[in-house]
């Protein structure tokens, strides 16, 4: 499998957009780190995206989350270590990301209401679509990540 298309060259403008969308996510949100590590990763594994789950991931260890919480969120409904608010943005992210099969249903809204406020929740949606965003052009354009030591 190529890369199909450059995106970063291709449409320089189109990408600004996309990584200023993600400077504001990733440094002036507000939003935990924490939560947007999980969110991310979350929703690349939805996605199918290697890049961004490669890169996501050491982002995570980098910032001292352990590889157990960092390879549970995989199938975090049944690990016990995340807490009610990570969970809450957990179900959010996958409503969000299968958006199409979901509609974002009350219950999981209602939940993620329990632990952030309006401005949080907009915050945090507007971090979804951001990933959601970098995962469609990885995913579509074949964006390769790279391969560490072999194992």
């Amino acid at each position: 499998m190529h890369q199909r298309v450059d995106y970063m060259k291709a449409a320089p403008d189109a990408f600004k957009a996309v990584y200023e969308l993600e400077q504001y996510v990733s440094a002036k949100s507000g939003l935990e780190a924490r939560l947007i590590h999980l969110l991310k990763l979350r929703a690349s594994q939805i996605n199918g995206c290697a890049y961004c789950v490669d890169m996501h991931s050491k982002e995570a260890r980098k910032d001292g989350l352990s590889e157990q919480w960092i390879a549970l969120i995989c199938v975090w409904r049944e690990a016990s270590v995340f807490d009610a608010r990570e969970r809450a943005v957990l179900a959010w992210t996958e409503a969000l990301t299968n958006l199409a099969e979901t509609g974002a249903p009350d219950a999981e809204f209602d939940e993620l209401r329990r632990h952030f406020s309006e401005e949080e929740i907009v915050k945090l949606s507007v971090a979804i679509g951001t990933i959601n965003i970098w995962n469609r052009l990885a995913v579509g354009f074949r964006t390769r990540h790279e391969v560490d030591i072999a194992a």
